[in-house]
């Protein structure tokens, strides 16, 4: 009886104790993250170091907190014997995985820190960073491994040294991701903060972050588009930020011109386009080349001599008033011209320049503006903008009228 008592008294001791342990071991962790903790991070916002922010942020002093518990299992588990070679294990096991931890928060410390600087925009290193990260998770994994076996980590490593096919295929996105990586950041194809275009994907919008795997994008709708890095040596993309870097945005549009409206100008009509400004210089250079061209040929035929037409004289007008327009850049290409006409769109007169602005409302509100003139001013000279459907009715009366 007397041993019986004996043995209860000493596990009941030996659960006390432990249970004792285990509270000093909370108690650490407890006291060191709400005092010691606490009292850093009050320090750090008062500072105006940006650095200790980041810390802050990534929870680096967090993770350090935890060390310490593991530190105290791992020396003081040998009080008992029963449980210390599974205890120091455990222990280990333990602090290895906080360092990883800690290494890869250093790691995003590290991505944030240097995303502060002005470089950070042209040469991202998130992608190589979390490729990095792999590669620790991966490390730390053999290394458990080979100390739960007792073997040394770099016959383990070897090992999977002959496993190079299988590993290729698991990591193959991976691999290719990375690969994307050094060719964009190699040829500086997009940056955050970039406008590109992938018609095919539904891509519209700006780059909002470029990591090793995908490139998030936010289009203009507000709905976020996630790519795979790969995709941009795959497919081909349109990057607007050659239009910030010059300052100018393009417009190219046409004006869809009635055929049956043109036509030679007559005198009378040409002494009255002489009164508008933008076109008094034009007018008058015409006037003295034409008067000089049809010396030899004064006849009433007009096709026996040389004359300015109401189409002509419109688009000498509306490169002038482009060359006037104070936000048309007249550094950059500037023309207007005809395209090819169709039976069906009748002939387009395409305004081809750049506006000194790249916000997109704006840059529409400056290209309304220039076409609301523009459209407004046709019958000033006799022409008309085509309209299919006015056509069409036109055609359904005459071909009525015939049958009656």
């Amino acid at each position: 009886m007397f041993g019986l008592n004996y043995i209860f008294s000493l596990f009941a001791n030996l659960w006390v104790k432990f249970a004792v342990f285990l509270l000093v071991i909370y108690l650490s962790y407890f006291l060191s993250k709400n005092i010691f903790l606490n009292f850093l991070k009050k320090f750090f916002v008062k500072t105006k170091n940006i650095k200790d922010d980041l810390l802050i942020k990534n929870k680096i002093l967090d993770y350090l907190v935890l060390i310490i518990p593991g530190i105290l299992f791992y020396y003081f588990v040998d009080m008992f014997p029963y449980i210390s070679l599974y205890g120091k294990k455990l222990a280990f096991i333990y602090l290895i995985i906080i360092f990883i931890l800690i290494t890869v928060k250093f790691l995003d410390f590290l991505n944030d820190l240097y995303n502060t600087y002005e470089i950070s925009k042209n040469r991202p290193i998130k992608g190589y960073l979390q490729l990095l990260k792999i590669f620790i998770y991966i490390l730390g994994f053999i290394f458990i491994i080979s100390y739960l076996l007792d073997r040394s980590p770099w016959g383990l490593i070897s090992g999977i040294g002959a496993l190079t096919a299988v590993v290729l295929i698991i990591f193959k996105d991976t691999i290719l991701s990375f690969v994307a990586s050094l060719q964009i950041n190699s040829y500086d194809l997009i940056r955050v903060g970039d406008w590109i275009e992938m018609p095919s994907l539904g891509v519209d919008g700006n780059v909002i972050d470029i990591s090793l795997h995908i490139v998030k994008v936010q289009n203009f709708d507000k709905t976020i588009v996630t790519v795979p890095t790969y995709k941009f040596l795959d497919m081909s993309f349109k990057n607007w930020r050659g239009m910030y870097e010059t300052g100018a945005r393009r417009i190219k549009r046409s004006l869809l011109i009635d055929q049956s409206s043109v036509r030679f100008l007559s005198s009378e009509e040409v002494e009255d386009l002489k009164k508008v400004k933008l076109l008094q210089n034009y007018l008058q250079k015409k006037e003295q080349e034409l008067c000089q061209a049809n010396a030899f040929h004064k006849d009433s035929i007009v096709l026996n001599g040389r004359y300015l037409t109401n189409l002509g004289t419109y688009r000498a007008y509306v490169l002038e008033y482009l060359l006037r327009h104070p936000l048309v850049n007249k550094n950059l290409t500037l023309l207007v011209r005809h395209l090819q006409p169709e039976a069906d769109k009748g002939l387009p007169l395409e305004v081809y320049c750049f506006v000194k602005e790249t916000r997109w409302a704006e840059y529409e509100k400056i290209q309304a503006d220039i076409f609301d003139h523009l459209l407004a001013a046709l019958p000033f000279f006799g022409l008309r903008a085509y309209q299919r459907n006015a056509l069409i009715d036109k055609r359904d009366k005459l071909a009525i009228g015939f049958i009656k």
